[in-house]
């Protein structure tokens, strides 16, 4: 199989490395030892580089990421990241690789940038609300540490990954709310534990790479549309 990394452009490159070393370096500053932090950052920022360039093999490694992610949240008490991640974002992030791979762009590894219907638009708000309702409740009762921005992180993640599953180019803006949501999380628990700072460093390259994959969506759909 052909590697994907030499799909990338140089600004792309640079970007992943960038993420690569600015979450490994803040890792090791801190003195940090759980392997796992550092896997999980580094699949996640892997993941959205390819993610970005509309290839399936983002969504394979965002399951991947998702699973890590879910036990890390687990020890710091933060259930609605771990049911979020474990129950939600991983099963619909292999939902998205599915529909990704049976919706190539001209037998290319990229896939279709699709337009939201409006019953896809309801369904959206629809369930967002539901599983946002549900979920502050379940939290509430387990005692999750900081309830409100867990909760509207759950609300964030439904929308990212409902919109990543549609093939909508929207998808990156609500995965950049949420990063915007779980550093606030990762700051509040670095406060009681300095080992938290790289999960903050990770998060904040999250949203750096989410920003760029809605700039560079919005580029693939005027060129498939143009051809």
């Amino acid at each position: 199989m052909k590697n994907p990394f030499n799909d990338l452009s140089k600004f792309e490159l640079s970007l992943w490395i960038i993420s690569v070393v600015a979450v490994s370096a803040t890792f090791f500053l801190f003195g940090q030892t759980d392997c796992l932090t550092l896997a999980a950052s580094l699949i996640g920022v892997t993941a959205l580089i390819f993610v970005a360039k509309g290839y399936v093999v983002g969504q394979v490694l965002t399951v991947v990421f998702a699973v890590l992610y879910g036990i890390i949240s687990f020890k710091q008490r933060y259930y609605g990241e771990m049911i979020t991640y474990l129950g939600m974002t991983a099963p619909i992030a292999v939902v998205a690789a599915i529909n990704w791979l049976r919706n190539p762009y001209k037998g290319t590894k990229e896939v279709i940038v699709a337009r939201l219907s409006g019953l896809q638009k309801w369904m959206m708000f629809f369930l967002a609300a539901g599983v946002t309702a549900v979920f502050y409740f379940i939290l509430k009762a387990l005692g999750n540490a900081s309830l409100f921005f867990s909760t509207v992180s759950i609300t964030t993640s439904f929308l990212a990954s409902y919109l990543t599953a549609c093939r909508s180019a929207y998808y990156a803006l609500a995965y950049a709310a949420n990063d915007v949501v779980l550093i606030v999380l990762w700051v509040i628990a670095a406060g009681n534990d300095a080992g938290c700072v790289p999960m903050i460093a990770c998060f904040s390259a999250f949203l750096v790479n989410d920003i760029y994959g809605f700039i560079n969506w919005q580029s693939i759909r005027k060129r498939q549309r143009s051809l």
